[in-house]
């Protein structure tokens, strides 16, 4: 049993259980260790907690940074980004809950060293924003709020997504992309219905 299957496993627990309500035996019961072998393993719930957090960021800001460093312009830019984080979000289900759903279960001790990394992950899609922006692409006068709202609705997709559901992870970026992009106002040449498929209900 290694440090990292126990961690994935925390993670799945985290998700099933919520951080609170999981224990460290019920992490132990899901790699069928003693509780007393855990702890050979990991020091706390509070310690997993933490490395489940960062591991999930530096997942994220590597994949983002293999698109902000493509040669094209921010509107394509946003776009790509917009899929790769769904993408990813999808791929590592029980991770990124665990990010998005427990990061205010971290104890507050803990915090400082878990702010910077998520400071450096949503400075990523603020510049981007910023970016386009300052390129006359992008209307908005808050780089800093509209990419809080850009993250908010796609962060919300873990609660409802399902892997048997109507669309791909893919498809429903992309729709999320358009919705950014263009707005919901019907302009000359754009056809309204073109890219407004039906989402999962949830």
């Amino acid at each position: 049993m290694t440090r990292d299957e126990i961690l994935m496993a925390a993670a799945q627990v985290f998700n099933q259980k919520g951080y609170h309500a999981a224990s460290m035996q019920d992490i132990a019961d899901s790699v069928h260790l003693q509780k007393a072998s855990l702890y050979h393993h990991v020091s706390s719930k509070q310690e997993i907690l933490l490395e489940l957090l960062n591991r999930a960021l530096e997942l994220l800001i590597e994949r983002l940074h293999t698109v902000i460093e493509q040669p094209v312009l921010p509107d394509k830019k946003l776009r790509y980004a917009i899929r790769t984080y769904l993408e990813t979000l999808v791929e590592f289900h029980d991770l990124s809950a665990v990010l998005i759903l427990e990061h205010r279960s971290l104890p507050s001790e803990l915090h400082e060293t878990h702010i910077p990394r998520r400071d450096r992950f949503e400075s990523i899609w603020r510049n981007l924003i910023f970016e386009g922006k300052e390129a006359g692409l992008f209307n908005c006068t808050d780089p800093a709020l509209t990419s809080r709202a850009v993250l908010g609705v796609l962060n919300w997709t873990i609660t409802w997504y399902r892997h048997d559901g109507p669309l791909t992870a893919t498809e429903i970026a992309d729709q999320f992309a358009d919705l950014f992009l263009n707005g919901l106002l019907a302009r000359d040449g754009i056809d309204g219905n073109q890219n407004c498929q039906s989402l999962p209900e949830h």
